[in-house]
């Protein structure tokens, strides 16, 4: 099929577009910037020109598609400007289905985040389990955007379909969790903390696989599917890191409450300069790290057929693609 891709050039979006060329799919994807194309042009894909903010271009992209994937969003855990959050994750994921209501796409399927489940009563959460607190922006707003889509699906008719990935992981990571590797690699991490923190990750190959078929498989509007199996703490990631890099730890380990204090005073330095704050240490990357999200993504593998790789695998990607 015609598969229209909003985000092909980030880390999801470049493995689930090779993912889908592989398939025989034939993809247009829509590209904001176009020096970021190169990525993508030997995958020999179409390119449209626009932005998810840009609900015309959208419409245009989507001509003659038959699917669309929408994965455009901001996941960020500090931003000079705080109105992005909800100008992209919500109003950008109004933009993208509405337009794929008025271009009569057969299917969508939207890509969302676990971080949506928050503090979840439920441990593991799964795709039936009530959301909890919503700890940072950018889960507030993929929160906001996502009921955008499902009540468009419920009141409208939008051929929806939710995939929900874990923490990921593998090769070619530049967000949070890869440039915690990178720094830590790097001896650039000068403590540890939080390390008995536990997460679901999964490797990026199981998502873009779990999204193609979820777009293939037949009878499944309307449905959700949380994409991860293997639950690990920060300290056993690290520990991995070490291990595989051949590189020490930083010696001190300390407690969560000096990490939350060291991250306001970074955060609120950052809200002056307007740069980020250093190693990446916000307020809600705090909140995130410790909102603990275990997640059970093994309805995937019921009915996707999905089988997921280690996660020390994806590990052992990633700083190898660091390293070169």
């Amino acid at each position: 099929m015609k598969v229209f891709v909003t985000g092909g050039t980030g880390f999801i979006g470049k493995n689930t577009v090779a993912r889908l060329i592989e398939s025989g799919h034939e993809c247009v994807c829509l590209i904001r910037n176009p020096q970021k194309q190169a990525v993508l042009t030997d995958l020999g894909v179409q390119f449209a020109t626009g932005d998810v903010t840009d609900k015309q271009s959208l419409i245009e992209g989507m001509s003659g598609c038959d699917a669309v994937i929408n994965l455009a969003n901001l996941y960020s855990l500090w931003e000079p400007d705080n109105s992005l959050y909800t100008k992209i994750n919500v109003d950008g994921t109004r933009n993208v289905m509405e337009a794929a209501l008025e271009a009569k796409i057969q299917k969508v399927v939207h890509v969302s985040s676990i971080v949506t489940w928050g503090l979840s009563p439920d441990v593991p959460f799964n795709e039936d389990s009530p959301a909890g607190e919503l700890p940072t922006e950018y889960a507030r707003t993929k929160f906001a955007g996502d009921n955008v889509a499902w009540d468009l699906f419920e009141h409208e008719g939008l051929p929806l379909v939710m995939i929900y990935p874990s923490a990921v992981l593998g090769a070619g990571d530049t967000k949070a969790t890869g440039n915690h590797i990178n720094l830590l690699i790097n001896r650039k991490m000068p403590i540890r903390g939080l390390e008995s923190t536990a997460f679901t990750f999964v490797h990026v190959n199981d998502v873009a696989e779990a999204i193609v078929r979820a777009l293939e498989k037949e009878d499944n509007i309307g449905e959700k599917y949380i994409i991860g199996k293997e639950q690990r703490t920060i300290g056993e990631i690290n520990k991995w890191v070490s291990e595989i890099s051949g590189v020490p730890l930083p010696f001190l380990s300390v407690p969560a409450f000096m990490v939350k204090g060291n991250a306001f005073v970074l955060t609120a330095m950052s809200n002056i300069t307007k740069r980020p704050p250093l190693w990446g240490l916000s307020t809600d990357m705090v909140r995130n790290s410790l909102t603990a999200l275990k997640a059970d993504g093994s309805k995937a593998e019921r009915e996707l057929g999905l089988s997921y790789k280690p996660v020390r695998q994806a590990i052992e990607e990633c700083i190898a693609s660091l390293q070169q």
